[in-house]
């Protein structure tokens, strides 16, 4: 063979050699290149973990803190908790004890009131300054007990200036325009004015003034030196006795010559008015019902009683000296001008009243009453004259009552069937004193458990 072919066979394998080598490096240089593309993906995946790690890192050291933090609020505040809780006891303690030395009636060191005391006016400005005063002689002592207003219905100059002429007491006044409307023809309008001013002055005096009792006088009233601590002592029975529905000053046979005894009272299915007492408590209950005349009829009515009763004196600790008024003067000259005002010292503080405690008094009284000296027949005022001791005569319905009542001279009045001052159907008045009459009716005997002789 020719040595130029031999050499162009051997240059063919050569270059084919070559070809492969930069097929080689080629596809080398690809796989680096792949690889490293691959490498930096992977770094920045690992560098994007790392830095959600760091970032859920700091979370939970934050998540930490904030655990703490309120592990901390907690311990604070259950360490309040027991502070609080300890001066809690501390001030339990601390009311037990004042209650217990008697000083939960000072509030601030300011004696709450028994009860405030308002005199109802309208247009007599001389009556109502002679109330005033009467009432001012025997209150300077107790007057915190004894806050004094004066309420007046409409306005009339001369009752205004007169009442704003004492500094002493808080004036009142109630206008009213609306148009009075009567059930019936020929009634007076008056009634209708005087209903509407007592709701009025009460409402006010037990929810704006917050007073506990409220002690309620007309513009025509004097008043006995021993008034206030009367009422003081009845406040106590009220708040006892929840049978007892108001106390009253007033005794409607409480004439000279049927009293005796400044000592002693009495309980009553009447309702007596004219100077009382009644609670917020029962003020709730009446003045949603409240009427739109005639007040103090309809509180003698047996349905507003629901079985309470009023406590009453023997001898008046009022005296109504108002001959011109809304009444027109019914009464006065025979009933109202010779009523007994006290004047009789009483240290009622340290009078045991317990006795007229519901089960209590009708024992006593049924006891009383027993012992009394039973008179029948004709006569019964000659009768009662010639015995000694206490009297008992029994009547048989309204109309003998009257008649019994007219012989001794005492109210005869009734109202939804109940005699004035009675008490389970028994009135009791003195007669040429000391001598008790018991006025007993039909089923009176029955119902305080005595046989009849």
């Amino acid at each position: 063979m020719l040595p130029e072919n031999r050499n162009r066979k051997m240059a063919i394998p050569i270059c084919d050699i070559r070809w492969l080598l930069l097929a080689a490096a080629v596809a080398f240089i690809f796989i680096q290149m792949r690889l490293f593309a691959t490498q930096s993906e992977y770094a920045d995946r690992v560098a994007a973990a790392v830095e959600a790690e760091n970032h859920c890192t700091n979370q939970m050291r934050l998540l930490i803190d904030q655990i703490s933090m309120q592990q901390g609020r907690i311990v604070a505040l259950e360490d309040e908790k027991k502070r609080r809780d300890e001066e809690c006891g501390q001030l339990k303690a601390l009311v037990k004890d004042l209650e217990r030395r008697g000083l939960e009636r000072l509030v601030d060191k300011v004696q709450v009131p028994v009860a405030a005391v308002v005199i109802m006016a309208c247009n007599r400005a001389n009556y109502l300054e002679r109330t005033i005063n009467s009432v001012f002689k025997y209150q300077g002592s107790v007057a915190s007990k004894y806050p004094l207003f004066v309420s007046q219905d409409g306005s009339n100059p001369q009752v205004k200036s007169k009442a704003l002429s004492y500094d002493k007491l808080t004036y009142m006044q109630h206008l009213d325009f609306e148009p009075v409307h009567v059930d019936n023809p020929g009634e007076l309008t008056a009634y209708y004015k005087i209903a509407r001013h007592y709701k009025w002055a009460l409402d006010n005096l037990f929810y704006k003034h917050n007073f506990s009792r409220v002690i309620i006088l007309e513009d025509d009233m004097e008043i006995a030196p021993d008034f206030f601590d009367y009422f003081e002592a009845a406040a106590d029975l009220l708040d006892k006795d929840k049978s007892i529905m108001a106390v009253s000053s007033w005794n409607d046979n409480g004439q000279k010559q049927f009293v005796h005894d400044p000592y002693v009272l009495y309980r009553s299915d009447f309702f007596p008015g004219l100077g009382w007492m009644l609670t917020r408590t029962t003020w709730d209950e009446l003045s949603p019902k409240w009427p739109k005349a005639y007040w103090d009829d309809w509180l003698r009515l047996k349905e507003n009683h629901k079985g309470r009763q009023f406590i009453r004196p023997e001898v008046c600790r009022t005296y109504n000296f108002g001959e011109h008024g809304s009444s027109l003067g019914q009464f006065f000259q025979q009933y109202l001008a010779p009523i007994k005002l006290n004047d009789v010292p009483v240290d009622w503080k340290s009078r045991d009243l317990s006795y007229l405690i519901k089960d209590n008094y009708e024992k006593y009284f049924a006891e009383i009453v027993k012992k009394a000296t039973p008179v029948h027949g004709e006569n019964v005022v000659l009768k009662a004259h010639d015995i000694e001791g206490d009297v008992r005569i029994e009547y048989k319905d309204q109309s003998h009552f009257e008649i019994i009542a007219r012989q001794f001279g005492i109210f005869n009045e009734w109202k939804d069937g109940i005699p004035r001052t009675a008490y389970k159907g028994v009135v009791v008045f003195r007669y040429q004193t000391p001598r008790r009459i018991f006025l007993v009716g039909p089923d009176s005997l029955r119902q305080l458990g005595i046989k009849d002789r």
